[in-house]
């Protein structure tokens, strides 16, 4: 994590890419060539930025392609688009596509379905939600080592944990008898008024019981107090139980990134999903 000019970038070899996470309009256009010059010098694949869309030209004139958009994203007003720029041809080839595409199609059956019959969700007898505290990093890490073998930030550390959490995330975790058994994150820019819910994960032991969808709630009417107005999320693309959870949960489809976050030790595609905050 660092930054160019007043700009928030993550990079690094394990997804052999870059992403502009925060764009600070004062640094365009020159972020475009500083961006090119650190891929370069790092041989990266994909340059990968989420900016507004008054601020995308820009990029889309120096050889970028719109892969998701999400409408309201800054201050529940203006679109959010999400960005790739392929270094290598073969970057931008998604050999799974047969599968993304039976993925989209559970999940937005599902998804109608689900809001058809739509109930709480709630959790099973004997289990506890709610918010994590500075305590609860180690067990926390514990629980991201055992569920992903390889990850794009380091969530494995309880240290990462511990300053983010001091910082722009707020975790949230599903505790049985004392043991943390899932938890997920919301990685909020208050600035901006939007929030990414992400980094999912459960027990394989404990998998099954809805943990996922009883989080998403929660995490959704919690953030809404720190000005959140829009929810989306990064779901991986192979995935049906994500998907299939954030569309039951009445999240619309944005589009998908190619090819874009290594994960669980291999490249995958990522889609997007999101949903405006009442």
């Amino acid at each position: 994590m660092e930054r160019i000019g007043d700009s928030l970038i993550q990079h690094g070899s394990n997804s052999e890419r870059i992403y502009l996470m925060k764009l600070a309009s004062r640094d365009c256009p020159g972020i475009v060539d500083k961006l090119d010059d650190l891929a370069a010098r790092h041989g990266y694949t994909k340059i990968f930025a989420k900016v507004p869309v008054s601020a995308s030209s820009f990029f889309l004139n120096r050889g970028y392609l719109a892969e998701a958009r999400i409408p309201q994203l800054y201050h529940g007003q203006e679109e959010g688009v999400m960005l790739g720029k392929f270094l290598q041809p073969e970057r931008n080839i998604e050999s799974h596509a047969d599968l993304v595409k039976d993925v989209l199609a559970k999940a937005h059956a599902k998804g109608r379905a689900g809001r058809q019959n739509e109930t709480c969700p709630s959790l099973p007898e004997g289990y506890v939600l709610r918010s994590l505290i500075e305590s609860d990093v180690e067990a926390a890490a514990a629980v991201y080592r055992e569920v992903f073998a390889s990850y794009p930030f380091p969530i494995h550390d309880p240290a990462y944990l511990l300053e983010t959490m001091r910082d722009h995330v707020r975790y949230f975790g599903v505790w049985h008898e004392g043991r943390l058994v899932a938890l997920a994150s919301a990685e909020m820019d208050r600035t901006a008024g939007h929030a990414e819910m992400t980094d999912f994960a459960t027990l394989p032991s404990c998998r099954g019981n809805g943990f996922a969808q009883a989080l998403l709630a929660f995490m959704e009417q919690e953030i809404k107090g720190d000005g959140i107005r829009t929810a989306f999320t990064i779901a991986r693309a192979y995935s049906y139980g994500m998907n299939i959870t954030f569309a039951r949960a009445g999240y619309r489809f944005g589009g998908t990134l190619r090819n874009n976050t290594q994960i669980c030790g291999r490249l995958e595609s990522m889609n997007v999903w999101y949903k405006p905050l009442p």
